[in-house]
């Protein structure tokens, strides 16, 4: 038996990782630590379903994924009104006659906001690439926002950052390759099968 299949060593084996993991996304310890711990139980509750396809970390980072989302589904739902008396029958700001027709069809076209899991996905994918940016050195950044969210020529980059061109493709490779790995390691990478 692999030590790392070992239950009882889950915690200190994965525990940091799985906090980290949980802490990028959640941004407070206490909600790290409580994902983190219903991770671990769910895991232990669903051992038998593990086929050992993949590492022990990746299964139970999976979960975790998982438990993220659950906590943000549970925080949009309890979201408070700063004012409880906005919704109150005195406040006209609601009436439903300011809403709905007689038919009782929406006044105004509504929004298609499209699919919030797919938004919420761009972003925190939009906020580790910026960790990530920040992570490079300035140079390298300024390089790379510079070309590929600015698209700004070469030439101009040159002119810019007082460099040769085949200096900015050399930097451009290692800011790539800098935010390829700081991507990868905060979970923003593509699962290779």
């Amino acid at each position: 038996m692999n030590p790392e299949d070992d239950p009882d060593l889950w915690l200190d084996q994965h525990g940091g990782a799985l906090y980290r993991f949980a802490m990028i996304r959640l941004r407070d310890t206490h909600k790290a630590e409580e994902v983190v711990q219903d991770t671990l139980v769910a895991g232990l509750q669903s051992i038998s379903r593990f086929s050992g396809g993949a590492s022990v970390r990746t299964w139970l980072i999976g979960i975790l994924k998982h438990k993220i989302m659950d906590q943000f589904r549970r925080e949009s739902r309890e979201v408070q009104l700063e004012s409880p008396d906005l919704l109150s029958a005195e406040n006209d700001l609601f009436a439903e006659e300011d809403c709905f027709d007689a038919n009782g069809s929406w006044r105004e076209n509504l929004s298609d906001w499209g699919n919030p899991e797919d938004s919420l996905e761009r972003s925190q994918l939009m906020a580790i690439l910026q960790r990530c940016l920040d992570t490079l050195p300035e140079r390298l950044s300024r390089l790379f926002m510079l070309r590929e969210v600015m698209e700004e020529s070469t030439e101009m980059i040159c002119q810019e950052m007082a460099i040769s061109p085949t200096n900015v493709w050399t930097m451009l490779y290692r800011a790539r390759m800098g935010l390829r790995q700081c991507l990868d390691q905060n979970g923003a990478g593509r699962a290779r099968g």
